[in-house]
């Protein structure tokens, strides 16, 4: 059935892809799903919907190869309706963006489970995934194999002790071809899964380290075997059962030991997303883990819906291009059910969390591929350099040892050979980057700096030019009381400019809306905000601007700062506030100029505080003011043109094209957090004068992963060397291989986090 499925729509190449693709599929009643058809089971299942599209995650647990993650992210071709769909092979999870009049939910799961992908459907969304079955097929090839290398090992005992073979020759027989007995389920169960990695990849025309070991574990078999069936000698199985038992006695204490080390490779556990909380008529700023169903959130302008909830007050125009990549802005009113991840860009909502928050839903909108820079990190480039020609360099090593030992000594071939193959293994380098990046990424979480992916730690590291924003970067955005220039505003007239201030998370616009007028505020119609400039809207029939003097059509000379006012056409004065220096800012710029970093400044702010800057961050930095978000963006190419790495740091408000264009961009963020998927990492303003810190520290990383790749490459020199003079036998190979990975992941991991504490990062 699953083939003709599959026949009918070209996918045919599903079979080429593993030896044993997919999973036997069963009889399926569509009635047995209809129940995710109903309004409120829907709602729980779906991530979102607009009404014509809708994005899906499953968890199928029978996922588990190269051609299920093909025929899934195919499967588009087999159902219409299906926009596409991505696989998440370690959580065996698929999502789907799928038209609602095309294919209803009942009939999508109906298809996959038709194909052998049965969904697993617990309402109650549990998060976390098990692996158990894995583990356990893992523990019962240890088993036989252990059982196989035990009993060979018994029979291979008058060989160790040296008796004459001739003396009990049909004895001899017997026990080698009661050992291959023993052996043939090792080499078609227990070392089944080196074979079909070391397949796939010559599939995919790749050498992967599957490869090496499938070929020095055929070559002891094959030797043994020729052995015992020429009755030459009792062969190698001892040897061939010990290896494939210590080989996965290895990849079970490697899985293991990377589960303690535990840092997580999927999501930023400490995520620092924060929401606004409105309890008993005040406000509060709470984190995302603090909320639970019931909760009554206040979503700004340019703010995330942490959770699906149903709106209370307010209009919103969702704009939902996280989840679908569709800018389109979406209205939705009072009593609407909105979902996660939506940016509102209209007035002031009030929502009822009708769901958890899910960190790991928000985090994978923030590494969604749409906000992705496109550019390759140098390590990871050398890892998958060195790794892509090391099994290539193994392979030649070990045919040059197998030629010289079959003319020196020909009963040494596939001894020499197998110890070779199994010896060198370039896991400890692929693991260095990883576990040294990763245990990095956790530590600068927990300090309050919190990025995107290990990768950035070594974008970080290698950036030479910092470029800052002012306004919420290098002066804080909790501002004082704002103070109003240029005439009277009535009470009625205050409280139209408070809620349009209401509407932006900008630190003026906070002040304003902080002080202005209480009570219940009129809505905002027609809101427009243009980034850099100032923000409008319609209250109460009236048109008002807030922002910069040009924006609102004010001749302000010389002094033309803080945050402008028109009501109906006519300025109506200005908005001031005191802004003051970060803590510790003299101390970051000195500590950052002594690393060896060029510091500039880029502010869309008026040039009166140059000479306050000048003396803060030096004579020879580039202070620029008066910058559009254009401006900041244009300079930071300009740089990178001329070959240098770049750091942006702002506040993530109208900073967000510099922030993606840079090598490295940082958000500042305050009490109030935005979700801006265009930076790398968000910083925790109080921890804005650790910045020096965590800098010096990820360079410390950085030469931790260089000496992680030395001692890798020692091992393995160290390794074929002696397995190439014949000085080392399969079985000690298959020990001193999941060692040299383990050390290099204990090494890297216990640096880290020692350096971590020598700089400063950790207590």
């Amino acid at each position: 059935m699953a083939y003709r499925i599959l026949s009918d729509h070209g996918l045919d190449r599903f079979y080429t892809i593993e030896s044993a693709p997919g999973v036997r599929p069963q009889e399926v009643d569509p009635a047995f799903y209809a129940a995710l058809d109903q309004p409120e089971v829907r709602r729980r299942v779906v991530d979102f919907s607009n009404g014509t599209v809708s994005r899906v995650t499953f968890r199928i647990p029978a996922i588990h190869c190269a051609a299920c993650v093909w025929l899934l992210e195919n499967l588009y071709r087999l159902v219409p309706g299906v926009g596409r769909s991505e696989v998440h092979f370690p959580r065996k999870e698929v999502t789907l963006f799928v038209e609602d009049a095309q294919v209803p939910l009942s009939a999508l799961a109906a298809r996959l489970a038709s194909l052998g992908y049965a969904p697993e459907l617990k309402l109650d969304r549990l998060t976390s995934v098990t692996q158990a079955s894995g583990k356990h097929r893992l523990l019962i090839q240890i088993g036989i194999a252990g059982f196989a290398f035990g009993n060979v090992m018994l029979m291979s005992i008058p060989s160790y002790l040296g008796l004459d073979p001739h003396a009990e020759a049909s004895l001899q027989r017997f026990f080698g071809f009661a050992s291959l007995l023993l052996s043939i389920p090792v080499l078609l169960f227990s070392a089944q899964d080196y074979f079909r990695g070391a397949w796939t990849g010559l599939r995919q025309r790749l050498l992967t380290i599957d490869f090496p070991i499938a070929l020095g574990i055929t070559a002891l078999f094959l030797q043994s075997t020729a052995d015992i069936l020429r009755h030459t000698g009792e062969g190698y199985l001892d040897s061939f059962t010990g290896l494939v038992f210590l080989l996965l006695c290895g990849k079970w204490l490697q899985r293991n030991t990377y589960d303690a080390i535990a840092f997580d490779r999927d999501y930023t556990s400490y995520f620092p997303l924060a929401v606004t909380r409105r309890k008993g008529g005040q406000d509060e700023s709470v984190p995302l883990n603090n909320l639970v169903p019931g909760d009554r959130v206040v979503i700004r302008h340019g703010e995330l819906i942490p959770a699906d909830a149903v709106i209370v007050s307010g209009t919103a125009r969702l704009d939902y291009s996280f989840v679908t990549g569709e800018a389109e802005p979406v209205t939705a009113v009072s009593g609407d059910y909105v979902y996660a991840g939506a940016r509102q860009m209209g007035d002031v909502l009030e929502a009822d969390l009708v769901k958890d928050v899910s960190q790991s839903y928000l985090t994978s909108l923030w590494n969604n591929d749409a906000f992705r820079k496109p550019r390759e990190y140098e390590l990871q480039n050398m890892t998958n350099l060195a790794g892509r020609w090391f099994t290539v360099a193994v392979v030649i090593l070990a045919a040059c040892t197998a030629l010289y030992w079959w003319v020196v000594d020909p009963t040494q071939v596939a001894r020499t050979f197998a110890a070779v193959l199994i010896v060198a293994c370039p896991c400890a380098l692929a693991l260095a980057a990883p576990f040294t990046f990763g245990t990095a990424q956790r530590l600068l979480g927990r300090a309050g700096l919190f990025l995107r992916s290990p990768s950035v730690v070594e974008a970080f590291a290698r950036a030479k030019v910092v470029v800052f924003d002012k306004t919420g970067t290098l002066t804080t955005g909790q501002t004082g009381e704002a103070r109003h220039e240029g005439g009277e505003l009535t009470r009625e007239e205050m409280a139209w400019v408070t809620a349009l201030a209401r509407c932006s998370t900008h630190p003026l616009s906070r002040a304003i809306a902080a002080g202005g007028a209480g009570g219940n505020l009129p809505p905002v119609e027609a809101l427009e905000l243009i980034e850099g400039e100032g923000l409008s809207g319609t209250v109460a029939g009236h048109r008002i601007h807030i922002g910069k003097a040009g924006y609102v059509g004010a001749e302000a000379g010389g002094d033309a700062g803080g945050a402008w006012v028109s009501i109906d056409g006519t300025v109506r004065g200005r908005f001031l506030t005191d802004q003051t220096e970060r803590s510790g800012l003299i101390d970051v710029v000195r500590d950052l100029s002594a690393q060896g970093l060029e510091l500039t400044l880029l502010s869309g702010d008026r040039d009166t505080a140059r000479a306050r800057f000048e003396a803060l961050l030096g004579a020879q930095a580039d202070l620029r003011f008066g910058q559009s978000p254009h401006d900041k963006l244009d300079y930071i190419r300009k740089r990178q043109d001329k070959g240098q790495r770049v750091m942006m740091i702002g506040d993530g408000l109208n900073d967000a094209g510099a922030l993606r264009q840079s090598d490295v961009g940082i958000a500042v963020s305050e009490d109030v957090t935005l979700f801006s998927p265009a930076c790398d990492a968000v910083l925790s303003a109080p921890e804005f004068s650790r910045l020096p810190a965590f800098h010096r520290y990820s360079r410390s990383a950085l030469g931790i992963l260089r000496a992680a790749f030395a001692l890798s490459l020692l091992y393995n020199v160290i390794g074929l060397s002696f397995a190439a003079t014949g000085m080392l036998s399969p079985l000690v190979s298959a020990v001193l291989m999941p060692v040299s990975s383990l050390s290099v992941v204990l090494f890297t991991t216990a640096a880290t986090t020692w350096a971590a504490r020598r700089a400063g990062v950790t207590g």
